[in-house]
């Protein structure tokens, strides 16, 4: 199945967008090859607020939310997972709104790192975050006139979770599912084979309509989820055949498969195909000496 990503989207800066009845999105001015143009804050609701993924540090787009809340209560701050894009202002504003800080828990790795290991995303996670709420998945968190149920979603971070707008068709899918590019599955904060199966978890919803944390909506989930999957299990067909056809390193394979790509972003490719290595050789797919690492030998 082809999979078709879509790159219109105006941030509009510093405004507030309506883009369903009760729900704004506003944009951060933090674009990067790895935040497209921005990250989007949502605000939920009419007269008490939910406020899902405030943001970075950001002077503008603080003072942005505070003119778009304008004195109403916000009950709620909800956050998708803890990367530095999303969740440091959550902190700030949970002392300024006095509202309930909701996660699935605090930043921490998919998994335990091997010995030698470096984490080359050390400085992308937010460890200083401690949420109030530790939501359990599938649970139901009510406010005033809104509803939004939490859906974990491991893969992108071991704590990623999207949130449900009960009654309504929308799920904010944050860094899970976006329309303009595949979310960065790297080890050892992500995990590929637990995104696959998040992925699995959202093909059997039937969301109309997905907010993301960059870029514009996705207008038909399933079918882009689906798109997705595929474009997964192609690309882990494409890292077999590299090494069937004698790469021995993830640089090697990295130089081949990605190599339409923009290469500012080979670093994290090359972290995804780590993260598919990690998959293949737990299947016994692939070979590897000790642990996969980011520069280990692979063979079949």
């Amino acid at each position: 199945m082809s999979l078709v990503f879509d790159s219109t989207f105006a941030p509009r800066y510093g405004e507030a967008i309506d883009i369903a009845a009760n729900v704004k999105r506003i944009t951060v001015n933090n674009p990067s090859p790895f935040t497209f143009h921005g990250t989007n804050s949502y605000l939920v609701g009419k007269e008490t607020l939910a406020l899902i993924d405030p943001g970075p540090i950001d002077d503008a787009h603080h003072a942005t939310l505070l003119r778009v809340i304008a004195g109403r209560p916000v009950s709620h701050i909800f956050v998708s997972h803890t990367h530095r894009d999303h969740s440091p202002l959550a902190t700030v504003m949970k002392d300024e709104l006095g509202a309930i800080l909701v996660a699935e828990g605090p930043h921490r790795p998919a998994r335990a790192l091997h010995i030698g290991e470096v984490n080359l995303l050390d400085a992308s996670g937010d460890t200083e975050f401690v949420p109030d709420v530790l939501v359990p998945d599938d649970m139901l968190i009510e406010g005033d006139g809104w509803a939004l149920r939490a859906i974990h979603t491991p893969g992108h971070t071991a704590n990623h979770v999207v949130f449900a707008l009960e009654g309504t068709g929308i799920l904010f899918s944050a860094d899970h599912v976006m329309a303009w590019a595949t979310s960065i599955v790297a080890p050892p904060d992500g995990s590929m084979s637990d995104y696959m199966a998040s992925l699995d978890r959202l093909s059997q919803r039937h969301d109309r309509v997905y907010f993301p944390g960059h870029g514009g909506p996705v207008t038909k989930p399933k079918t882009f989820v689906r798109g997705l999957k595929a474009h997964r299990k192609m690309r882990e067909r494409a890292i077999i055949e590299r090494v069937k056809a004698g790469d021995r390193t993830i640089a090697d394979m990295v130089r081949v498969i990605y190599r339409e790509t923009d290469p500012r972003l080979h670093g994290a490719a090359a972290l995804s195909v780590l993260a598919h290595l990690e998959d293949l050789v737990d299947r016994g797919l692939v070979q590897t000496g000790g642990n996969p690492a980011i520069d280990g030998v692979y063979w079949i």
